[in-house]
């Protein structure tokens, strides 16, 4: 598989050296200064692309990738508002590609299970939810596009819940609303948890990340999938076909 890399930070070196791991060539790598890559044969000849940088950028990139032909997965968080905009444009044979708010495979195994769970505690108002997400300082966006892509599937399913919000220091969480404390520290890869709390006892599910590899192989095997496929696309759709299953990551 001929592939390019847009972004050479930390996630875009792992995962040039995971492509190479199993075979993959990298044909072309596109940062800050070198932009003009996009309009390059060697781009354009390029089976797929994997986009890890920055929100204020993600959109232009994935364009260009429309642009030239090229599927394109995205790992880039904090731009939702125009996701529907390029799902349309997929939607209109412009342009392919498959996004996440998080590649790791043990996450979106996590997101299945919060679902599952939330479906369950609809049927006992007496537990309130709640979310904490802690991520390292380098960490533009708050809540994380993982919080978020967790909370919009919880509230789906929680009649009680209407939206999220970062709650004021210590104010309590008004109703209707999933409170989600997003915390900045360190060098974390990234934490997530959701609790459900009664007068009786309290519910916590943790996803707990050791590294940016599980993030980075995920998304190699996302372009692996990708590759040959038109058309908006999600992990999944992806690892629903990946494990020969129907509903589980839906």
């Amino acid at each position: 598989m001929k592939t390019a890399i847009i972004g050479h930070g930390k996630m875009g070196r792992l995962i040039e050296e995971i492509l190479k791991e199993r075979g993959h060539e990298v044909a072309v790598v596109i940062d800050e200064d070198n932009r003009s890559e996009f309009a390059s044969t060697r781009f354009a000849e390029c089976d797929v692309a994997i986009e890890f940088t920055a929100p204020g950028v993600a959109v232009e990139n994935i364009l260009s990738c429309f642009a030239a032909g090229v599927p394109v997965v995205s790992g880039t968080t904090g731009w939702n508002d125009s996701l529907p905009e390029l799902r349309d444009m997929c939607a209109a044979g412009k342009g392919t590609l498959l996004w996440s708010s998080n590649y790791s495979i043990g996450m979106n195994i996590f997101m299945a299970v919060n679902r599952y769970l939330a479906e369950i505690m609809a049927n006992f108002p007496q537990y309130h939810a709640s979310m904490q997400e802690v991520h390292h300082i380098h960490k533009l966006d708050h809540p994380s596009g993982t919080a978020i892509t967790l909370a919009e599937e919880l509230i789906a399913r929680t009649p009680t819940l209407q939206c999220w919000a970062e709650p004021a220091p210590d104010a309590a969480p008004a109703e209707g609303v999933l409170p989600i404390a997003a915390i900045r520290e360190g060098e974390v890869p990234g934490i997530h948890s959701i609790h459900w709390e009664s007068e009786a006892d309290s519910i916590t599910i943790t996803h707990s990340a050791k590294s940016r590899r599980g993030f980075a192989l995920g998304a190699v095997l996302a372009a692996e999938w990708l590759a040959d496929k038109k058309g908006f696309h999600t992990m999944a759709e992806m690892l629903s076909d990946y494990t020969k299953t129907s509903g589980l990551f839906v």
